[in-house]
This record gives structure tokens, C-alpha cells and sequence, in this order.
């Protein structure tokens, strides 16, 4: 399929909420049990304020990535939990003023064409915030190198979810991201 016809747009994300948990699951390689757990955040992450998605889908209606996020609210679970890895960093700050990247997943048959740059530039061009804000596993991957060259730096590294096994890193950009590097 030509990439070209992979079109990003906004998505009704709770109506696709399942295709797109099949999507997280194959990227982020989740199974059955822990893809019910996120059926349920996503679903309330979505009743948030200004909580929007979008969403990168093939011309037979396929979703094949998917991004959303919200303004950040201190009180927000997430937030709970990085704030003291902000605070020992000095960089605490982050957690006021900024869009928060809660998921964003592309299928791996449709990752390397543009599409996890082109769902996150979406989303945070309509951001009113300053800065936008994301968590991602701590170690070198092809995600933490498209956060780079996004303009993200590292805020806290290390960082540690309750029911993750890996230790995340919490990355932070001025907004707007660059549309190309």
C-alpha cells in the first residue's frame, strides 16, 4: 500500500477503542488481560477535559496508529506518580501548563513511514499549552529517537509505574514540535 494513503485525522477514539487496543498491543506487545485494564483508562482518560485523539487509517477505514492526550491536571493519577521524579530533577515545573501525550502507538507494518511523527505534531499544534509532556520506556528506541528529534529531552529518567516492569523516562518540548527534523 502506498503510504500516501494512510490518512491522519481526528477519530472517535472511544468508538475504536478496541481496534485501537489491538493496535497497542501488537506495538507495545500487550496481552489479553492487560489490554482490558486499558480499555477502562482509556475510556475515562478520554472523559477528561480537553482530552482529544487522533488517529492515522487506511482508505478501508483500518486503524493503524493512534494518538491522545489532554491537558495535564496534577491530580491525575500519572502525574502523582512523576511528580517527585520531576521534583528531584528540579524540573517539577513541567507539570503545570503543559499537553500531556498519554498513548500514541503505530502498528509495526505501517512504523518507519512518518506516521508516530505526523500523529504527534497533530495533536499538539491544536495544544493551547506551552509545552507538551510524555512518558516512554527507558531505553534507546526508534520512539525515544522520534521524541528527540522532536525537540524532547529528558525531564527524569528512571521512573517508576506501579504495574510496569521497565522503568520509564518522562520527556519534555516546547510547543509547537517541528514538523520535519
Amino acid at each position: 500500500m502506498d503510504d500516501a494513503e494512510v490518512m491522519i485525522g481526528p477519530v472517535n477514539l472511544a468508538a475504536k477503542v478496541d481496534e485501537a487496543l489491538a493496535v497497542q498491543a501488537v506495538a507495545f506487545g500487550l496481552d489479553q488481560d492487560e489490554v482490558a485494564v486499558r480499555r477502562h483508562i482509556v475510556l475515562r482518560h478520554l472523559m477528561s477535559p480537553g482530552a482529544r485523539s487522533y488517529g492515522a487509517t487506511t482508505p478501508s477505514g483500518r486503524l493503524v496508529g493512534f494518538v491522545y492526550g489532554m491537558p495535564n491536571d496534577r491530580t491525575h493519577w500519572w502525574s502523582t506518580v512523576v511528580e517527585p521524579y520531576l521534583r528531584a530533577t528540579g524540573t517539577a515545573d513541567w507539570l503545570d501548563g503543559s499537553f500531556v501525550i498519554t498513548e500514541l502507538h503505530v502498528h509495526p507494518a505501517y512504523q518507519g513511514r512518518g506516521l508516530g511523527r505526523g500523529l504527534i505534531t497533530t495533536i499538539t499544534d491544536e495544544a493551547d499549552e506551552q509545552r507538551s509532556i510524555l512518558s516512554a520506556i527507558d531505553t534507546e528506541s526508534p520512539a525515544r529517537g522520534l521524541y528527540r528529534a522532536l525537540g524532547y529531552d529528558d525531564l527524569a529518567r528512571q521512573v517508576h509505574f506501579p504495574s510496569a516492569a521497565r522503568p520509564y523516562a518522562v520527556m519534555g518540548a516546547p510547543l509547537p514540535l517541528p514538523r520535519r527534523n
